[in-house]
């Protein structure tokens, strides 16, 4: 299998504008968006969204439909409920990821982009992945990116990022708050390059050649 580049970062830093670019840069790259499959997985996995619903209590599908915003209110706030849904979730994904790895569509391909806002901060995939890009930004950047994209106002956006503890260190720069081999050191300690994506499109093109150039040896 080709080596798998994670791409992660915090709400607004420009994942998916890297992710683009990269393909753009490397045609026979292959790209895996986590956080959009898994949206699918609840539809399209055999047994999980009824295992979801008997680990929540809870009717995901009052009307025969599958809910989001149902699951969301339920975990809002409870860590628990978060937990079991993902020990449910995440097996799913890494299973579907590897499909996707061994299908024809990673055929050949110089490296396999995996894309997760999470994946640094879930011990489910600890040790996942051959090489971490992060992608960061000025917290006011991703701040403003995210209210523009999303229609959010700028406490909903702050409300989200505060569960992203270890992506607010490295664009504030308070990484070393954490104590040594504490789970969210042990996580910064993966990341292989950071990139900054706060300039254009061009610059950021550059920064991910050299990144690709130094970690990828492509």
């Amino acid at each position: 299998m080709a080596p798998v580049l994670i791409i992660t970062g915090g709400i607004g830093s420009g994942k998916s504008t890297v992710v683009r670019l990269l393909l753009e840069m490397y045609p026979r790259a292959a790209a895996y968006c986590a956080d959009q499959r898994a949206k699918e997985l609840y539809l399209s996995r055999e047994g999980l969204l009824e295992a979801i619903e008997e680990a929540l209590g809870t009717c995901l599908r009052p009307e025969g439909h599958f809910v989001p915003a149902l699951m969301a209110s339920r975990i809002f706030g409870d860590e628990k409920a978060v937990e079991a849904v993902e020990k449910l979730l995440f097996p799913a994904i890494k299973e579907d990821f590897a499909a996707f790895a061994g299908s024809g569509t990673a055929c050949g391909a110089p490296f396999i982009i995996f894309e997760s806002a999470t994946v640094l901060e879930k011990e489910a995939f600890e040790g996942f992945g051959d090489k971490v890009f992060l992608v960061d930004a000025p917290l006011e950047t991703r701040l403003a990116r995210a209210c523009m994209r999303d229609g959010a106002s700028r406490e909903e956006v702050l409300a989200r990022m505060e569960k992203q503890r270890l992506m607010n260190a490295f664009s504030q720069g308070t990484l070393t708050k954490f104590a040594d081999g504490s789970a969210l050191q042990r996580a910064a300690s993966r990341v292989d390059e950071v990139i900054h994506n706060d300039s254009t499109e061009d610059v950021l093109r550059e920064r991910l050649a050299a990144a690709v150039s130094r970690s990828m040896n492509l």
